[in-house]
This record gives structure tokens, C-alpha cells and sequence, in this order.
């Protein structure tokens, strides 16, 4: 199971082992916890601290020994509901320091899927009414098939049209058939690019799906009309 999203709700490693294993252990000592999940007495003991402190385990105490229970997985939607309430709450905050700023940097880099995946909801808000992918490549499905489900989705909501121009190693994801809004292109096969540029309006994100990989955002007018002068080119070029 990727467990990669809970990480990205703010759970520790620790957190996500000693949960999971509650979950399938049921009602449960320190004990069989500690066996099952692999880490040490004191994590262990100190994780369940903060797993019942967050209101995502509870306890019994039966003599001397504490018997733990998984929350049902389904609170933590409340979870990130009450977060997303206390965020909004402060957000006419942030915005108003933000807008204090004399100077905003035009080039900002972002580092792990974590990174691009910021990176690129800043370019789902970017306005303009245009998508242009280039050279996007079977790598890029490392973020998870139903991850860009869901973005384009809302890119498609916010009534913004695509234009991708894939790799012929995408031909095969179909994306003319999953995303709205959307035509795509195929490049010829063989070379499998480890760059991709997206365009909206007037920022460039640009990814490298290295390794480990890290985007760049650029917020230049003159550059993004001229990537997407470039996107034209290929375009013409790519074939359905």
C-alpha cells in the first residue's frame, strides 16, 4: 500500500506503521505493536501518545496494561476537513503579508514529488485559459495515475482547455480518454525525455523526473509567450 499520502497529512513514519499495524491487529497491547511494526519499545510507546493525542487511536486500561484501537480511518477526512477550516481562517492573513512583499522572486525551485506536487497547483491556479504540456513521459506517471486524474479534473472545472504533447511511451495512458478538455500528441518513440514543460498563462514549470525530482518555476510574461511560440512548433510537428 503507498502510503505516501498520509505522509503528506503531516504523519511521521512512525505514526503510519504503529496506525496501520493497530488496524490490522485490531485491540491490541504495546506488545504485538512493537513486533509487528518494527520499531522500538520507546517510538512505539511515545507514537501511541500521539496517535490517541491527535484522535486517531483510543485506549482501555485494563490493570496495568493499556489495550490501543485504531480510530476508524474515516476520521481522518475530519481531520483534514478541521485543518483545511483552521487554514482558511487564516488565510486573508498570509495573503495580506504576501501582498507586503516589494520584491517577488521570478524563479523559484521545488524538490521531491512533494515540491512538484506544489509546484504544480500553483500552475492549476495560474489563470489564463490554456494548458500546454511538452515532451511529458511514462516517468511522469511515478505521481500516480489517479493523482493526475484528479488534477485535470480540476483544471477541467476551472474550464481551462489542454493541449499535451506526450511521448509515444504514453500513447498506451490514454489521456485524450481520461482527462476533459483535452487534446493530445504524440512525439515519435525512442528518445524518452527526462524534461517536462508546463505552460499556463504567464509561468513556466519546468521537470526533471530524475531520481529524485525537482521543478522549476519561472514568472516571466516574455518567457512564457516564448515556450509557448516553442509549444506551437511541436505541436504542428506531433501526431494524434
Amino acid at each position: 500500500m503507498d502510503t505516501s499520502v498520509l505522509e503528506d497529512l503531516g504523519f511521521t513514519n512512525a505514526e503510519i506503521k504503529v496506525y496501520i499495524s493497530l488496524l490490522e491487529l485490531g485491540t491490541s497491547t504495546a506488545g504485538p505493536i512493537i513486533e509487528k511494526s518494527g520499531l522500538q519499545s520507546s517510538v512505539v510507546h511515545m507514537t501511541l501518545n500521539r496517535l490517541v493525542e491527535k484522535g486517531f487511536a483510543t485506549f482501555v486500561k485494563e490493570g496495568q496494561r493499556n489495550h490501543y484501537q485504531a480510530s476508524d480511518p474515516k476520521h481522518i477526512e475530519d481531520y483534514i476537513e478541521d485543518k483545511k477550516d483552521q487554514f482558511h481562517a487564516i488565510l486573508p492573513q498570509l495573503l495580506s503579508k504576501q501582498s507586503m512583499a516589494k520584491e517577488k522572486p521570478e524563479t523559484i525551485t521545488f524538490r521531491s514529488f512533494k515540491g512538484i506536487r506544489e509546484m504544480l497547483q500553483i500552475l492549476l491556479e495560474a489563470g489564463g485559459k490554456r494548458h500546454l504540456t511538452i515532451s511529458s513521459s511514462k516517468e511522469s506517471l511515478r505521481m500516480g495515475e489517479e493523482w493526475w486524474k484528479s488534477y485535470h479534473r480540476k483544471r477541467a472545472a476551472k474550464g481551462i482547455d489542454a493541449s499535451l504533447i506526450f511521448n509515444e511511451s504514453l500513447r498506451s495512458w490514454s489521456a485524450e480518454t481520461k482527462y476533459n478538455k483535452t487534446e493530445v500528441r504524440y512525439t515519435k518513440q525512442g528518445f524518452e525525455p527526462l524534461t517536462e514543460t508546463i505552460i499556463r498563462n504567464d509561468k513556466v514549470g519546468i521537470i526533471i523526473w530524475s531520481e529524485k525530482p525537482f521543478g522549476i518555476l519561472i514568472h516571466n510574461k516574455l518567457v512564457a509567450d516564448s515556450y509557448e511560440k516553442f509549444f506551437q512548433l511541436l505541436w504542428k510537428q506531433a501526431k494524434p
